[in-house]
C-alpha cells in the first residue's frame, strides 16, 4: 500500500513556498501519494500572476543570512534585496525554480488543491490560479484526504 503526505501551504514567500515543493517532489519520487492543500497567501504559490516572482520577506526573519533589524528591513529596496539573494543561492545550488518545481510535481502525479473558502474570502478567481491546480477543494473534502495520510504537514 502506497504512503501518502498531506501538505497544508499557508504562506506565499518564496522561502515557504521551496519546502512545499522539495517536500511534494520528494514524496512523488519515492512513490508517495501526495496532495497539497493552498490556504490564504498560500495561494500566492499559485497564483499566475505572483508564482513566478514570489518574494522572501526581511522583516522578521531571523534566519535570514545576515540578521536584518526589523528598522532596516522595512527600507524600501529590502525586500528586493532579500529576494534576490535568496534566488541567488537557489540559483547557485541548481535548485529548480517554483515554477520548475510545480511542473515536476504535477508531472508526478502531485495534488494541488486551493481552498475554496480562501478563495471567497479573499476575493481570488479560480481562473487566476495556474492551470496544474485541481478543481478547488474544500475543508471537509481535503479532510478526507488527510484522515488517510500517513504523515501531514502544515507549512
Amino acid at each position: 500500500m502506497a504512503k501518502r503526505l498531506a501538505i497544508i501551504a499557508s504562506k506565499g514567500t518564496l522561502d515557504m513556498a521551496y519546502p512545499v515543493f522539495i517536500l511534494a517532489s520528494t514524496a512523488a519520487a519515492l512513490d508517495m501519494e501526495c496532495g497539497i492543500f493552498f490556504t490564504f497567501y498560500g495561494l500566492d504559490i499559485v497564483n499566475k500572476k505572483k508564482y513566478a516572482n514570489l518574494k522572501v520577506s526581511p522583516i522578521a526573519n531571523p534566519a535570514m543570512p545576515v540578521s536584518v533589524p526589523n528598522i532596516v528591513g522595512m527600507l524600501p529596496g529590502m525586500t528586493a534585496m532579500a529576494t534576490k539573494m535568496m534566488k541567488d543561492m537557489i540559483k547557485k545550488s541548481n535548485t529548480p525554480s517554483i515554477p520548475e518545481f510545480i511542473e515536476i510535481c504535477h508531472e508526478t502525479g502531485v495534488k494541488m488543491w486551493p481552498c475554496q473558502l480562501t478563495l471567497d474570502i479573499m476575493g481570488i478567481n479560480p481562473e487566476d490560479l495556474i492551470d496544474e491546480v485541481e478543481p478547488t477543494c474544500g475543508a471537509g473534502a481535503f479532510l478526507d484526504y488527510a484522515v488517510d495520510a500517513d504523515m501531514s504537514l502544515f507549512i
